[in-house]
């Protein structure tokens, strides 16, 4: 009896001195993970509420610098050179601060990202960039501090900043063009497939670039495909019309809007229709 009485006072024990209480960050940790073009966007930062207070000009003081967020300073990775507002941004982490003022913020990507919040001792020498971002009011509250990245293209992005009634953004340019015009010229010289044809011609039909090489890819793509399929032929319909030959652009859509009915897909009949709606004007 006395064993057991020993065996159950030890699990007592045991259980009381791992046992922890589990409640949820105040400023819960937030990773934003974002394609832009070919180039690969991180962030990882904290974000703290509102929670009634009065955000800028008081619990976050104008004009001061802060680590834009909560607990660690924020951190954003590039995997490719940048540029932010004509200023080059080498691959590789930084930490974000800001200095928010009431019409601009002054926002700071710094090379030492070990910091709790802010660094100690400050030092220029590690402002990889810095840029002057405008200040807009919301009409409406965001109550959870927001990093996000935006009004993405091909070739660009936006690093956006939302709290409570604020609204400011980062524009910056990645290197898609490069990359895949060296892609291209390493495919084209190679032994290249339908598929690498079809692909350079889609580009440069998207990028506005050299329509008459698009409409040789693109050809030269559907030639060297038994059956293209109604998206393929939607693309090269599309890329005839950019040249000035909408008489085959018609033709080659009412192709594709064949496909598209066989498929049911709406969404590409829809689109057919219209374009062939508009190029017979």
């Amino acid at each position: 009896m006395k064993k057991i009485l020993l065996f159950i006072a030890v699990v007592a024990l045991s259980f009381n001195m791992n046992a922890q209480v589990t409640t949820p960050q105040p400023s819960p940790l937030s990773k934003v993970e974002q394609k832009v073009g070919l180039t690969d966007v991180t962030i990882e930062y904290s974000r703290p509420g509102v929670k009634g207070r009065v955000v800028f000009g008081d619990l976050v003081p104008f004009d001061k610098l802060w680590r834009t967020g909560a607990n660690k300073n924020t951190v954003i990775t590039f995997s490719d050179n940048v540029t932010i507002m004509d200023q080059l941004l080498k691959a590789g982490s930084y930490a974000i601060f800001v200095k928010p003022g009431k019409a601009v913020w002054e926002v700071m990507f710094y090379t030492d990202t070990d910091n709790g919040g802010t660094p100690d001792k400050w030092d220029d020498s590690k402002v990889a960039a810095r840029v002057n971002a405008e200040v807009h009011a919301i009409p409406f509250n965001v109550e959870t501090f927001t990093i996000d990245i935006n009004q993405i293209t091909n070739s660009s992005a936006s690093i956006e900043f939302i709290w409570e009634k604020t609204f400011t953004a980062v524009p910056f340019q990645v290197p898609t063009d490069d990359k895949v015009l060296a892609s291209i010229n390493d495919a084209l010289n190679g032994t290249p497939t339908a598929n690498d044809y079809y692909a350079s011609a889609v580009y440069y039909s998207q990028e506005g670039k050299d329509m008459k090489q698009a409409k040789a890819w693109i050809d030269k793509a559907m030639g060297m495909s038994e059956k293209p399929a109604f998206w393929q032929l939607r693309q090269q319909s599309l890329i005839y019309a950019k040249s000035g030959d909408k008489k085959g652009a018609i033709e080659i859509a009412k192709k594709s809007l064949e496909g598209a009915k066989e498929a049911g897909n709406d969404d590409f009949i829809k689109m057919n229709m219209d374009s062939i709606a508009e190029w017979e004007k």
